[in-house]
């Protein structure tokens, strides 16, 4: 298992299966680091519908984690 490091919450279609750590900087100064597959698990019904994820198959959100998630993703 390694970590990936990024500058925004991502959920990619290629890393699903992987147990891929993400670690992610945001612009306001805090931290997150999380289990990608736990929470594609969590996230998977809202994904599969989401035009964003059909597409380009990924989610990203560059300011914070999403609310469905916030409670298994650890913020500093």
């Amino acid at each position: 298992m390694s970590n990936l490091i990024s500058k925004r919450f991502v959920i990619r279609k290629s890393l699903i299966g992987k147990n891929q750590n993400i670690t992610v900087n945001f612009k306001n100064g805090k931290t997150c680091t999380y289990n990608q597959d736990k929470v594609f698990e969590i996230m998977k019904s809202k994904l599969e519908t989401m035009p964003c994820f059909i597409k380009y198959k990924s989610y990203t959100s560059s300011n914070n984690v999403p609310v469905s998630v916030r409670n298994v993703v650890e913020v500093q």
